[in-house]
């Protein structure tokens, strides 16, 4: 019931982005008609001039992902959720230039997300907390399994139980 918006700077990416959305929700057993509330954009103003919540997930690049968030800062409402979906990147690091850094937060899901309903919400230092309840609470909603991380450090939990686990199987 939720109407989705994906902004990407090249229209094929979107197209493609769309077949693999309509892919998934077939293998799901999704209504066809939910499909008409997923909207594509090449324009990041229109895409998210009216949203309540953004998830940026663009390459793990710190610089592109100020930039981005800068951007979101200016074109989005006053109260929308800013959140990135990095795996390594500090959430405070992502937000560090921003005026409004207390609605940014990190959303990791895990993949395939379809399948995998772990999300990791990780709190910035600068984090106002009532975003996370927030974001908890829309995750939830939707059937994801969102797990609060309190402390803004490189991996999360998921990632530093897993590379610790491989560090391990390399010294066996």
């Amino acid at each position: 019931g939720i109407e989705v918006h994906l902004y990407d700077t090249f229209p094929d990416a979107l197209q493609r982005a769309r077949l693999t959305v309509e892919e998934m929700h077939g293998m799901l057993g999704g209504e066809a008609s939910s499909l008409e509330r997923l909207g594509l954009f090449t324009d990041l103003p229109v895409a998210v001039g009216n949203a309540d919540v953004v998830i940026e997930a663009i390459p793990e690049k710190l610089n592109l992902k100020q930039d981005v968030f800068a951007q979101l800062e200016l074109h989005c409402k006053p109260d929308a959720l800013l959140a990135t979906n990095t795996s390594a990147i500090p959430i405070a690091s992502i937000g560090e230039h921003l005026k409004t850094a207390g609605r940014v937060l990190g959303m990791h899901f895990w993949n395939p997300p379809h399948l995998v309903p772990l999300v990791e919400v990780v709190q910035g230092a600068r984090t106002d907390p009532s975003q996370v309840t927030r974001a908890m609470a829309l995750l939830s909603a939707v059937g994801m399994e969102p797990v609060h991380v309190f402390r803004d450090i490189p991996g999360f939990i998921g990632n530093r139980l897993q590379h610790a686990l491989k560090r391990e199987a390399i010294a066996l």
